[in-house]
């Protein structure tokens, strides 16, 4: 997977097309990826004991990651990641339309 934790991305499909944020986590094993203020619902809970109270809350759920595209940091534009190995051995990210390494 190519989009990593703390990448800017943008959703390029769905109901929230077009808004950005920040990833929180990546879950690998189902290509699924939870992103800050994207793909918000209501679930309506009961009170559990004395931790958990009663009511509406709004949270984030996971979003596909064919759904979403990297922002790049230098040109600040959507945009697919290539791969360049580095002088010292190691392997970076590339955006596709600038060249710069993204990190």
């Amino acid at each position: 997977m190519k989009i990593r934790s703390q990448d800017l991305i943008q959703v390029i499909k769905g109901r929230d097309r077009g808004k950005q944020g920040r990833v929180q986590q990546i879950i690998a094993e189902k290509n699924r990826v939870l992103v800050e203020g994207i793909n918000l619902v209501k679930r309506h809970t009961k009170a559990t004991g004395g931790v958990r109270q009663a009511g509406i809350i709004q949270k984030e759920l996971p979003i596909q990651v064919s759904n979403v595209i990297l922002v790049c940091t230098h040109c600040n534009k959507p945009t697919r990641i290539g791969s360049r190995d580095m002088p010292d051995g190691t392997r970076a990210r590339v955006c596709k339309q600038c060249q710069e390494v993204i990190e």
